[in-house]
């Protein structure tokens, strides 16, 4: 993010709650997998795979969260990428330095939007839950919002391609923006230049929410004539990434302006509403011309 190679990012919202956990300066501990977990649980320990913490690391996480949206005083529907550059800001803010160890922090500092396709699957979907329900607050996180910055960014992009660790609902979330503007909004992009995938799982389990590269070509994600060139390493993220940043910092490619997109984002909105505009008025006299 910081060299301007990563121009946005699409996660789960657990992720990003865990990376807060970083940011307020919690410690995390390697343990086992193979520990009982009902003592875990009389202990007030919480287990995820080999990392291991009390449960008081995720009670004062949710108590920040809440007091975040308090002193925001977002009173009005957003996106998830407004919701978490505002977050960010407020971790930088109140604990300097946080941006070298979260995510979410370093994005908000370096302009780099950060979208979640499922916000309430996740503990920060949760507290935003809370503060609708418990202060009769009219904010709340708009999907809508997501989809339509989604596909003005991609629609923007002189050429698209993405770098996908694992799969599931943010993977499908980016490659839909192109189904989204040739088959809704009748503005046809062709598809995904470039396709890098680090997965451990197999097409056959249904797990590749998105499907492989050729089968995402029918559906308009990636371009026919870049197939080829896609990549699908079946390797474990945690070490394949690493290597492949290192590559690619270490390239002559390794450093470039940054975009700056979180900033741009309602430029970039209202451009794809004006193109979609002339779209539809487009198809409309078509069929029209056709009766």
């Amino acid at each position: 993010m910081e060299r301007g190679l990563v121009d946005f990012i699409i996660s789960t919202g657990a992720n990003l709650y865990h990376d807060l956990h970083y940011a307020l300066n919690f410690t995390l501990r390697r343990g086992s997998p193979f520990v009982d977990d009902r003592e875990l649980y009389e202990e007030g320990v919480i287990r995820i795979y080999d990392v291991l913490f009390p449960a008081t690391v995720l009670l004062e996480t949710d108590s920040y969260i809440r007091e975040f949206i308090v002193r925001s005083k977002l009173n009005e529907p957003i996106s998830t990428a407004d919701f978490h550059y505002r977050l960010g800001l407020d971790l930088i803010e109140r604990y300097p330095g946080c941006a070298e160890y979260s995510v979410v922090a370093n994005a908000a500092k370096c302009g780099v939007p950060i979208y979640t396709s499922s916000p309430g699957d996740s503990s920060i979907g949760m507290n935003i839950a809370y503060h609708e329900l418990m202060n009769d607050s009219r904010f709340m996180i708009d999907p809508n919002k997501d989809v339509n910055e989604v596909c003005a960014i991609v629609m923007a992009g002189q050429q698209n391609g993405c770098v996908i660790l694992g799969g599931g609902s943010p993977k499908n979330f980016y490659l839909q923006a192109q189904p989204t503007l040739w088959e809704v909004y009748g503005i046809p992009k062709g598809g995904n230049d470039y396709f890098i995938q680090i997965t451990t799982d197999q097409v056959v389990w249904g797990g590749l929410s998105g499907a492989t590269p050729s089968e995402a070509v029918s559906w308009g994600k990636v371009n026919p004539g870049v197939l080829p060139d896609t990549v699908v390493a079946y390797a474990d993220s945690t070490i394949a990434f690493p290597l492949f940043t290192e590559y690619a910092v270490g390239s002559k490619y390794g450093q470039r302006e940054r975009k700056n997109l979180v900033h741009k984002r309602d430029e970039l909105v209202a451009t794809l509403k004006r193109e979609a505009k002339a779209a539809d008025a487009k198809r409309k006299s078509e069929v029209g011309s056709t009766h």
